[in-house]
């Protein structure tokens, strides 16, 4: 299999072959991986390993979207594991293109240029929105569904396709909707929740990328807006909190064999405007969000296996609006939000292990209704939102080895409540919000 990525004149690429439903046995340590990354899927983790000059073999988990990036195997490729969840990948020695650069002796150098990524407008889409969903579907394109522009509330869909950088028309949802969810299920079809057109919705519907049409499925228990939902390791979603006229705790499962849902253990805080994140061990963190107008600092912690919710440790400043990244080693990153002092720029870390939050470096410009996005480099990409009366177009980058942010290049157009979805040959496209006018258009990062 050949991989190439193009970032405008950056062209890179590399032969790889599969060896599915295996892992790397690891009988030395030099065979531990020299980097762990979050990756969508496993074209993703081929396109992080093209990313590292220094990788010649990689593993994706599907479970836990971890993909381990491996420099130095030393013959490793006969010692393989039978593992059902994961799938490796060997670099074909010699292939990699521009070639690694190497050093031959003390007294030459040699000059490495990387190509800086910058921003870069893509089609537009045929109907602007906002408050809208954005699905990156296993081959390839993203989905966007609903959200609410000057015309009023949305039902209609559309497809962006990375090759060409085009959208197309798809079958429309039947239910206008915004602040719903989508979830991207194990089977490929795209499962939208809840939401609101002036009601508060319970009713859901599956979308079938092969035929480009939508169907409806069994309805939630509860109406709801600005919720969360989450794929659990066994292919369920969790939906949790959100609003119909009152703050809510409940929780329910959706059921993809059966297209039904089910209740489950109610949130200790009912809470909107939340933020919800899959740990390693499989357990789902929720985090501040807002209660009959008390913005939140409290977290706590969902156990799938007995659908009970736990209290965890309390975020240092209570904040709804912000945005929770899960990062390569297992740390949530919150960043940003409103409190009753105001937006934030304040970010700080969640380790599992311990259970407890520490402070982390603050970002350069307070946001909220941002995105965050992990990239195949384990950065943090942050775009957008809104602070006091600005609309924001600024960006910047988090380094999780460092606890720094990086400001980067500026998005060509402000916005919020905008969407951001990593492509699978690795940029991230951004797609319209709200700046006092509704955009429909996207870009690239």
């Amino acid at each position: 299999m050949i991989i190439t990525q193009t970032v405008g004149e950056d062209i890179r690429s590399e032969q790889m072959s599969l060896i599915p439903d295996s892992k790397f046995q690891c009988a030395n340590t030099t065979c531990l991986p020299f980097i762990s990354v979050i990756t969508t899927n496993i074209r993703n983790c081929q396109f992080a390993c093209l990313g590292q000059s220094q990788c010649i073999a990689a593993t994706f988990h599907r479970s836990t979207s971890n993909c381990e990036l491996f420099d130095n195997m030393l013959n490793q490729n006969g010692n393989m594991l039978v593992d059902i969840d994961a799938t490796s990948i060997n670099v074909i020695s010699g292939t990699r293109f521009p070639p690694e650069p190497t050093t031959t002796t003390s007294t030459t150098s040699s000059t490495t240029t990387t190509t800086i990524p910058q921003w870069t407008i893509t089609g537009n889409m045929s109907v602007a929105r906002y408050l809208h969903t954005a699905s990156t579907l296993a081959n390839g394109s993203v989905l966007i569904t609903g959200g609410y522009n000057s015309g009023g509330y949305l039902n209609s869909a559309e497809l962006y396709n990375p090759l060409t950088g085009t959208w197309a028309t798809t079958g429309n949802i039947s239910t206008e909707r915004e602040f719903h969810t989508a979830s991207v299920l194990a089977n490929g079809l795209v499962l939208v929740a809840g939401g609101y057109n002036g009601t508060f919705l319970n009713s859901a519907e599956l979308y079938n990328s092969s035929t480009g049409t939508w169907t409806t499925t069994g309805s939630m228990n509860v109406t709801r807006d600005q919720h969360t939902a989450s794929i659990l390791a066994n292919g369920s979603v969790l939906v949790t909190g959100g609003y119909n006229s009152a703050s809510l705790n409940s929780a329910e499962l959706y059921n993809p064999s059966t297209g039904t849902w089910t209740t489950t253990g109610s949130m200790n805080v009912a809470r909107y405007q939340h933020t919800a994140s899959i740990l390693t061990n499989g357990s789902v963190l929720v985090t501040g969000g807002v209660s009959s107008g008390v913005y939140l600092n409290c977290t706590e912690l969902y156990n799938p296996s007995t659908g009970t919710w736990t209290i965890t440790g309390s975020m240092s400043v209570a904040r709804e609006y912000h945005r929770a990244t899960t990062l390569a080693n297992g740390s949530v990153l919150v960043t940003g939000g409103l409190t009753i002092s105001g937006y934030l720029n304040s970010a700080e870390l969640y380790n599992p292990s311990t259970g407890t939050w520490t402070t982390t470096g603050s970002m350069n410009i307070a946001r909220i209704a941002h995105t965050a996005s992990t990239l195949a480099t384990g950065l943090v990409l942050v775009t957008g939102g809104f602070k006091s009366s600005s609309y924001l177009n600024s960006a910047e980058l988090y380094n999780p080895s460092t606890g720094t942010w990086t400001t980067i290049a500026n998005m060509s157009i402000a916005r919020d409540y905008h969407t951001a979805s990593t492509l699978a040959n690795g940029p991230v496209l951004v797609t319209g919000g709200y700046n006092g006018n509704y955009p429909n258009s996207a870009e690239l990062y």
